[in-house]
């Protein structure tokens, strides 16, 4: 990486950068092609790339400026029924029970898997090699959640009208492409490595990276669907899909900003053009926002993806007790057998998501608040 090369830096903090972020921060900055590099209030450490930045370049692809979870995103529906539906315990307890059936975590023990649609299905990957993780693993974690971060919450809008969020993304599918090309790129120092976009090898990652979004998308909507079926059972209500709020925080796209055509990752940011719908969830404890692009061009277009940990989940576990989380998620259903293994995704191992919303003004429009009512995480 040349010294001289440093590209221009737009931040929305919370608060001051810690060192490590920092200095990866201006790693990133200092890499071949990085034209443009801009930093979310969610911002985090994570490996190679922090979470929560949104990089554009001209010509190289940086795999590891869009994470391993590629397509990660969030799916919000309104249920034609109110969240009051959920007040008695009963009820909410067995929609809990059934979920955990409805809804597996992982791919083992599923006594039923879902097709996935011929847009997934049916796609050609760039080597034999990823075919085979596909027939082995990833067919069979189609329509499962994912374990960490990833969830699905029935919430209440200012009305009282009942939504359904999931979080979850490509599951094994996305790392194992991220892994086969980033094996084919060519290093560029300080462990980042890149690919041309016009060679064979770029264009390879790129119709993978593309497939994974489709599959990561096809997912949350088949959870969506089996998670249907569980409300419509219990209460009687039904997904209002033409309200539907898609989004996702991992990916690169082809896009115009301003003169310039930029490939734009984001790792933990959502697209925010202007008029654009996304979806930003709180922690399990805290409201969840659906919000109206700016299109702020500082930030390539981009916002927060969500609250961004405060903690790293060692940390959590070390300061969160059992006792700390209950009083934390006071007033929301969930899996209190699971109390002890939730502590590394307690409230307060989130940074506080209205501090997000109002360091990042300029970036989005908040259209809808929700408060979490039900909180279902897989084990």
């Amino acid at each position: 990486m040349s010294d001289e090369h440093l590209a221009p830096l737009h931040t929305w903090l919370i608060a001051p950068l810690d060192s490590e972020v920092r200095d990866a921060i201006e790693r990133l900055r200092r890499a071949p092609d990085v034209g443009h590099v801009a930093v979310m209030p969610d911002v985090h450490l994570a490996a190679d790339v922090c979470v929560g930045v949104a990089v554009g370049t001209t010509h190289l692809i940086y795999p590891q400026a869009v994470g391993g979870d590629i397509g990660c995103g969030i799916l919000a529906v309104p249920f034609d029924t109110g969240a009051d539906r959920l007040a008695d315990p009963g009820t909410a307890g067995r929609v809990l029970a059934r979920l955990a059936r409805a809804v597996p975590a992982r791919r083992w023990n599923r006594k039923l898997v879902p097709t996935p649609p011929p847009e997934v299905a049916d796609y050609a990957f760039s080597h034999p090699e990823l075919e085979a993780v596909w027939l082995r693993h990833g067919v069979l974690e189609f329509a499962t959640l994912g374990s960490g971060n990833h969830f699905c919450e029935l919430q209440e809008d200012a009305e009282g009208r009942l939504w359904l969020m999931v979080h979850s993304g490509s599951r094994g599918m996305g790392p194992a492409i991220r892994d086969y090309h980033l094996q084919r790129a060519q290093p560029v120092g300080a462990g980042l490595r890149a690919l041309e976009a016009s060679d064979e090898r770029g264009h390879a990652y790129l119709q993978d990276a593309g497939w994974a979004r489709r599959f990561a998308a096809a997912n949350r909507a088949q959870i969506a669907e089996n998670i249907a079926v569980v409300v419509g059972a219990v209460l009687g209500a039904r997904l209002q899909w033409e309200q539907a709020i898609t989004s996702d925080h991992n990916h690169v796209l082809k896009e115009a900003h301003g003169d310039a055509c930029l490939w734009v990752h984001r790792k933990g940011a959502m697209g925010a053009a202007k008029g654009q719908w996304g979806a930003l969830p709180g922690s399990m404890g805290a409201a969840s926002f659906h919000v109206q692009g700016r299109g702020c061009g500082d930030a390539l277009c981009s916002s927060a993806h969500g609250a961004g940990r405060l903690m790293s989940r060692t940390e959590a576990r070390r300061g969160v007790s059992v006792a700390a989380l209950r009083r934390q998620m006071s007033g929301i259903w969930y899996d209190y057998r699971h109390v002890d293994r939730l502590r590394d995704e307690a409230p307060s191992a989130y940074k506080d998501i209205r501090a997000v919303v109002r360091a990042q003004r300029d970036l989005v429009k908040v259209m809808r608040v929700l408060r979490p009512v039900l909180n279902y995480k897989g084990d």
